[in-house]
């Protein structure tokens, strides 16, 4: 079941679902806005050649920035952090969803890594795109995405639970951390 309006205030206020910083001006009819952070990372143009098993390929040829704004160029994919930072307990999950303005100006908010599993907790890592053939500029602060939000069932072992939970507790836009996989190929 999706959470409307009046859950989300309802279990947010009452600390089920924490967020932080909370504004109830973000509250929407099926979701919560999220605002985008300051903090920006992007892959440099190279031909190295980037293997998710090996943490050194993963990390090298990239730029970073904390700043108020930053453009993304047509084609750029950008790693960017929201402002708010939730923790959600064992019984609800949420997905990551554009907002349909940010959109129509041709800003993708994520590729595919749009699941926040129960437990979670951190700030969330945007998967950035511009697919438009003109320059966007990006504000932080601004409204850039919603939090959809549904019940489940109680998880056995939540993602704070996890031995191997490589993204709890993040504070700024996260590279990945597939190195940290056994390998199985």
């Amino acid at each position: 079941m999706i959470l409307v309006d009046w859950q989300l205030r309802d279990r947010i206020t009452r600390g089920h679902i924490k967020v932080d910083p909370f504004d109830p001006r973000m509250i929407q009819p099926n979701s919560l806005d999220v605002r985008l952070g300051d903090h920006f990372v992007w892959y440099n143009a190279g031909e190295e050649v980037i293997d998710p098993y090996e943490k050194e390929s993963i990390c090298a040829g990239i730029s970073e920035t904390r700043s108020p704004s930053i453009v993304i160029s047509p084609g750029l994919f950008l790693l960017a952090e929201t402002l708010e930072k939730i923790e959600l307990p064992d019984n609800i999950v949420a997905s990551i969803e554009g907002k349909s303005s940010i959109a129509r100006l041709g800003v993708e908010l994520h590729q595919t890594g749009g699941w926040i599993d129960a437990g979670f907790r951190g700030s969330i890592t945007l998967e950035m795109c511009n697919v438009n053939q003109r320059p966007v500029r990006i504000y932080a602060g601004m409204p850039i995405g919603q939090l959809v939000f549904y019940t489940t069932e109680r998880a056995e072992h939540s993602y704070d639970r996890k031995g191997d939970a490589k993204y709890l507790d993040q504070r700024q836009a996260t590279l990945s951390r597939y190195h940290k996989n056994p390998r199985t190929v």
